[in-house]
């Protein structure tokens, strides 16, 4: 457990009705600045999470992170409430050098397999009772855990030929069996990047699927790691999501470090910030639409390029914002680069000219999608996904929405300006592929909305009291053994990050909640059984954006 000498004391008062549940189980008390946090024993994992699932109402395992120090190894879950997500608590499981192997979460929350795997993967935890406790962003073939104190960078990794020998070599065609074996990807435009997806068909339809990622794994949460607070992480959360919701990611860093550092955001810029986001948003929604279209109806010629026609006009107006169109490093700790462009008159009125002119384009993706017979066909009632089971998985945004999961941390964990603006969130009930295409659209809608109202409120803005940024050290060094978990409503759903400092000025654990690896591990519950075409339409209408999957 980290040491909490250098940061003030919690306040437990609130926490006493789970220190009472967790009692019998807990070791020791790790609290951050977020939650309350109970070290427990590595073999009584299941039963302390059972408890807080069944008992206190966390049905959500946003995260779990893991990281070795020079005495042990630790796995932290970050549990939320769907319906409070502001009430958080860290179970810590420390567990021994010599012998790093604790209880799986996996039976108690399903997302629990994939996080678990990129732990063991990535920082060499082992899992009891895991289901499938293998690799999931680096080759099976790979020596060593590159987020280990003692690895090796320089090592050459060798691959032997057998393990690249034929999986299905064994295999045979017998008369009596329609079974096939199909990988899809990783080098395929379905698999919107370099995905690969091992499906097993039984005749047309979807036996198994397993989705494959890690070949664009760039080890960012390392990257960030070796940068400084203040000035050299920024520009990585762009890397993240970067067809669309690169400004929402900055933010997740910007309010995970703020709060760490304890630094202010001038109003000014928080509204400057949440005209942006939403742009953001609505960029990469538009590419989600675009995209997914091309995928169910081949619409290359129509909805496809009318995306890219109206993602074009964003990107001209973030471009005049931050001068660049993809890597937007615009956020800054503690508020913005710099001011909106001169003149700020022109500024608004191209803004304003996008917002006059979007519902009639909406008509128009309605007259040309959500109201084409085939599109209906291959969308409603094809990849549902109910409610429960997107909790079981931790999804979130439209994905979960969609699903009738009333969630969305811009309403739910407020911040930026969204508390003092009027909006409303989008939800649907069918959780099939068409509520998800819906969702989206609807939520451009109101994207453009909380736009309009922040232009409103910067024309008005008094011109000497527009503070872009309030004053931060040159030099950011957060308190020795703090510890953080904050996170955002990107584009695809809850972008998270945790930060444990060391009392220097770059990180000692920086970890990434990505939306879309919780999301894409919900795909063989809403593909098997199904087509391969349904399966196509699901895995699209995840929207998931495979540098932020990999990282």
């Amino acid at each position: 457990m980290s040491s909490q000498s250098a940061v003030e004391a919690p306040d437990r008062s609130a926490d006493e009705p789970l220190a009472e549940l967790l009692a019998p189980y807990t070791v020791a008390r790790d609290d951050h600045h977020n939650a309350p946090g109970f070290v427990v024993r590595p073999d009584e994992v299941q039963d302390v999470l059972f408890a807080l699932r069944d008992e206190a109402g966390f049905d959500h395992c946003s995260c779990v992170t893991a990281e070795e120090y020079e005495d042990r190894f630790e796995s932290i879950y970050h549990l939320r409430k769907y319906e409070d997500p502001t009430d958080e608590v860290s179970i810590v499981v420390p567990t021994p050098r010599e012998n790093p192997v604790s209880q799986s979460a996996e039976p108690v929350y399903r997302t629990a397999d994939w996080h678990e795997r990129e732990a063991y993967d990535l920082v060499g935890i082992e899992y009891d009772d895991h289901p499938d406790l293998r690799r999931i962003l680096l080759p099976e073939t790979w020596q060593g855990h590159p987020m280990g104190l003692d690895y090796n960078q320089d090592k050459p990794q060798i691959v032997t030929l057998e393990s690249h020998a034929n999986p299905l070599e064994e295999d045979h065609r017998n008369g009596g069996s329609d079974t096939m074996f199909l990988n899809i990807g990783p080098h395929h435009p379905a698999t919107h990047g370099v995905l690969h997806i091992e499906a097993v068909l039984d005749g047309e339809q979807v036996a198994h699927v397993d989705p494959d990622p890690g070949y664009l794994h760039r080890c960012e949460e390392q990257c960030c790691q070796n940068g400084t607070y203040r000035h050299e992480i920024m520009p990585y959360p762009d890397r993240w999501d970067y067809l669309g919701g690169q400004l929402l990611n900055e933010w997740c860093y910007a309010r995970t470090a703020e709060d760490l550092a304890d630094l202010d955001v001038p109003e000014y810029a928080q509204v400057i910030r949440t005209m942006s986001g939403e742009l953001s948003r609505i960029l990469a929604h538009l590419l989600a639409i675009g995209t997914f279209a091309l995928d169910i109806i081949g619409e290359f010629t129509v909805v496809f390029m009318y995306a890219i026609r109206d993602r074009e006009i964003v990107q001209n107006i973030l471009e005049d914002l931050t001068g660049q169109r993809l890597m937007f490093n615009y956020l800054r700790l503690g508020g913005v680069a710099w001011d909106l462009p001169e003149p700020r008159k022109a500024f608004f009125e191209k803004i304003q000219d996008f917002l006059d002119d979007l519902p009639g384009k909406i008509d128009e993706y309605h007259d040309l999608l959500t109201s084409n017979e085939i599109f209906q066909m291959r969308c409603v009632d094809t990849g549902v996904l109910d409610s429960e089971t997107a909790k079981q998985y931790g999804c979130t945004g439209p994905v979960a929405r969609a699903s009738g999961v009333d969630y969305d941390l811009r309403r739910d964990d407020p911040y930026g300006y969204y508390p003092e603006l009027d909006w409303d969130v989008v939800t649907a009930e069918e959780g099939d592929n068409y509520a998800r295409v819906l969702c989206r659209l609807r939520e451009i809608e109101q994207s453009a909305w909380i736009v309009e109202q922040c232009v409103d409120l910067l024309e008005d803005w008094p011109e000497d009291d527009r503070e872009i940024q309030s004053n931060v050290p040159r030099t950011l060094r957060p308190d020795d053994g703090a510890e953080i978990y904050r996170a955002v409503e990107a584009a695809k759903g809850e972008l998270g990050i945790y930060i444990r400092s060391d009392g220097t000025d770059e990180p000692a654990r920086f970890k990434i909640r990505s939306p879309c690896f919780s999301n894409l591990q919900v795909l063989p519950e809403m593909a098997e059984g199904e087509y391969v075409p349904d399966l196509i339409a699901s895995l699209a209408s995840l929207d998931i954006v495979l540098g932020e999957v990999d990282r």
